[in-house]
């Protein structure tokens, strides 16, 4: 039973605009809803306790609940035309480049009325044979197959044939390079019936997939796709090779119903016919693009430079963009509402989902002197992520045993809600893509997340909501900008903040963002790092299709896996992806400090150093006398842990840095980032390696700025300690108000 579920058409809105709520449930007649603000998300026993404020707005409810489904996997489709009606004999051919041959029935090419069954498809059967089946109205279907699987991961000319005078069904493989042990030309002919007739079939026509109904689809194809061609004759096995090769965009080709080229528009969600037809077609659920076809030489890695080697597209039976709900209700906010963060509660019986969101502040105009930067990117490259369910390594990652809890199950046991970027494909391939147009349930308050254990959240979106919890305690102020935000609207987002706030963990920046905020902290703006494994990942933002990111990360880094070869560059933007460190924009150089290690046991306090008692701190630890910062927490028992950024002057920490404290001895569970590795050699992770630490920093700008950079992702998660009485809130509370002050450093 999947319960109660929900997404908004938009990650954050102004007072007085509207957000539209799609909801399906699988077991409440009935539902209702409420506007909240969510001021401490974290039901931790041992924290300050769950807070939300309730917003006394009517949304219109109760409402009638209905299951809306998800419909995973990708595929392409071309509207339907008299021309594909009128066709007698045809043939079909593409250069296909299976990953799962022998796991179902997966189609390359079909048009096949989905209510009578009438039409063709053509595709590998369950053994992962090249076939064709058509099916005549009225009458019995035939299938025709070579008998003989595909290999996995090899290309292929695949070509199916129809001749209407005589009934003759032909079908032909054969690998577009030899390779030992792969078996070579293929080919089988069945006979049928004669004089079939396409007019009665009502469908388009479909790649790599079958519609079923509506928008829903079935036996989807993984792997690759290039230059699938559909002719009004039947094809010769020896003319597969010279027609794929052939350049068809001009010549006069009679015989040519569709060319459908996927090297054209390869940022899009578009797919172009270069036959005189133009039967041009829409991408549905997002395949991946960017990626090398069967023409790749590796001459050349990026395929803005060469389109042509990267004429494939990579379609999977687990890709997922949007969902496609119908909305069930919309609401306008209040115009009086107060910058913040925001859910529509959901709620029924013994069921309750939260769609969160952010409330900006009114277009053009700061209403409080901080910013908090709430970081909506890396809730997406997180969302909905089951790794810990589905490795076992996970208990030596964290150091003890599992603890399932109700979301860790219904993540488990439905796929459908999609993957992100810690998850893999079906196939083992890299997920690129990760959207919110769809329930993700860790983006909740009360979420119990698979590290946090029992009663506590010690990974993003509760986390970052310790943050708001402390600015709630100490009477705070303060505007909330989204990374969608940031991306949007550039500088202006940020204009007119004294302070701006990170979350705990803004690890996925896009080179828009990144520039934003360093072009804040240039012209004498004051940033709080409360985090770590910041400004790590390169993203891309989709130009034209809301709500979707994409990150390929190349080269080395902390990963679930790695782009193919040739694959480094990202299909949205043709951006070369990867870690920031490697685009030579290492987070050091914004905020003085970047990842070193991670581990996810019990986490370590600070000790102050030297540095920590020069002048230039000395606002920082005001009425701070202990030498021993944060040995306390709900993450992991002290203020450093999980993930760890340290000093370092060869990524770019500035010379003038002031080093406050630093980790030390924490536990051989914490492991050095790969690309701090050179050379594998022992004494690089655990309790030994003087590299996995945190390092507390502060330096100030050439403009009068200044930016303080705590190192851990649990700072956070100490904030809360003895009712907000501790160093860890004693300092980061000093910090701030310092920057608020517009006395210039």
């Amino acid at each position: 039973m999947i319960g109660l579920l929900g997404y908004a058409d938009r990650i954050s809105a102004r007072p007085g605009e509207t957000i539209q709520i799609m909801v399906s449930t699988d077991s409440l007649d009935s539902y209702d809803a409420e506007l909240v603000r969510i001021i401490q998300g974290d039901v931790n026993p041992d924290g300050p306790g769950y807070e939300e404020e309730v917003i006394p707005h009517d949304l219109g409810g109760s409402f009638t609940g209905r299951f809306q489904p998800i419909n995973l996997g990708s595929y392409g489709v071309v509207e339907d035309n008299s021309t594909f009606a009128n066709l007698k004999s045809f043939g079909v051919l593409a250069a296909v480049w299976p990953t799962l041959p022998g796991q179902g029935c997966q189609v390359i090419l079909s048009r096949q009325d989905p209510v009578t069954g009438v039409g063709f498809q053509v595709m590998l059967d369950e053994f992962g044979a090249l076939a064709i089946e058509i099916q005549p109205k009225g009458g019995k279907s035939t299938i025709c197959s070579t008998g003989h699987a595909l290999a996995k991961e090899i290309w292929y000319a695949v070509t199916a044939s129809y001749e209407a005078e005589t009934g003759r069904l032909t079908v032909g493989q054969v690998p577009l390079h030899t390779h030992p042990g792969v078996e070579g030309m293929v080919t089988k002919s069945c006979a049928t019936n004669p004089n079939l007739s396409q007019d009665t079939v009502k469908a388009p026509i479909m790649l790599a997939a079958q519609r079923t109904s509506g928008t829903a689809s079935k036996h989807h194809f993984n792997g690759r796709i290039d230059s699938p061609r559909l002719f009004s004759r039947p094809l010769q096995m020896a003319e597969v090779r010279d027609l794929l090769d052939i350049d068809i965009r001009h010549p006069d080709f009679g015989d040519l119903i569709a060319a459908w080229d996927f090297s054209i528009g390869i940022s899009s969600d578009k797919i172009s016919d270069v036959s005189a037809h133009r039967f041009h077609g829409q991408l549905v659920n997002l395949p991946t693009r960017g990626v090398t076809g069967r023409k790749w030489t590796g001459a050349e890695h990026d395929w803005t430079k060469m389109p042509s080697h990267y004429g494939a597209i990579h379609f999977h039976d687990d890709d997922l963009y949007n969902c496609r709900w119908d909305v069930d209700f919309s609401v306008t906010l209040p115009e009086n509402l107060s910058s913040g963060v925001y859910a529509v509660r959901l709620y029924g019986e013994d069921e309750e989902y939260y769609v969160s969101f952010a409330i900006r502040p009114p277009i053009g105009k700061a209403t409080a002197p901080v910013a908090y930067l709430l970081p909506t990117a890396s809730y997406l490259a997180y969302a909905n992520d089951r790794t810990g369910n589905e490795f076992s390594e996970t208990e030596i990652v964290t150091g003890r045993l599992l603890q399932f809890n109700k979301n860790d199950l219904l993540l488990q046991e439905h796929p459908e809600l999609g993957l992100c970027f810690y998850n893999i494909h079906n196939d083992g391939s890299a997920n690129f893509y990760s959207s919110r147009l769809r329930p993700i349930i860790n983006m909740q308050p009360k979420h119990i997340g698979q590290l946090g254990g029992i009663g506590s959240n010690l990974w993003q979106f509760n986390a970052d909501t310790h943050i708001t919890g402390w600015l709630a305690h100490i009477d705070q102020s303060y505007d909330v900008i989204t990374d969608e935000d940031l991306e949007k609207d550039g500088f202006s987002a940020l204009a007119g903040y004294q302070t701006v706030i990170t979350g705990t963990h803004p690890e996925y920046y896009s080179l828009g963002m990144l520039d934003t905020i360093q072009s804040y902290v240039n012209t004498g703006g004051r940033l709080m790092y409360l985090g770590a494994n910041g400004f790590y990942w390169r993203v891309s933002y989709h130009p034209e299709m809301p709500g979707v990111i994409e990150c390929r990360k190349s080269e080395d880094g902390i990963r679930a896996a790695a782009p193919r070869s040739g694959e480094n560059y990202a299909s949205f933007t043709g951006e070369y992806t990867g870690l920031w460190r490697r685009n030579d924009r290492p987070p050091n150089r914004l905020v003085g400090i970047g990842m070193v290690a991670q581990g996810f046991d019990i986490s370590a306090p600070y000790h102050r150093t030297e540095a920590s008692h020069d002048p230039r701190a000395a606002f920082i630890f005001d009425g701070v006398d202990d030498e021993i910062i944060g040995d306390f927490g709900l993450s992991g028992g002290g203020a450093a842990g999980l993930e760890l950024d340290a000093a370092n002057p060869e990524t770019g920490t500035p010379p003038h840095i002031l080093v406050l404290a630093s980790s030390q001895n924490h536990t051989d569970v914490y492991m050095t980032t790969p690309e701090e590795i050179n050379d594998p050699v022992p004494g690089l992770g655990g309790s030994e390696a003087e590299i996995v630490r945190s390092d507390m920093v502060f330096f100030e700008t050439l403009a009068g700025g200044a930016v303080f950079s705590t190192g851990s992702i649990a700072w956070a998660g100490s904030l809360s300690h003895d009712a907000y009485d501790n160093n860890v809130a004693k300092i980061t509370t000093n910090v701030l108000k310092r920057f608020m002050n517009k006395k210039t450093f």
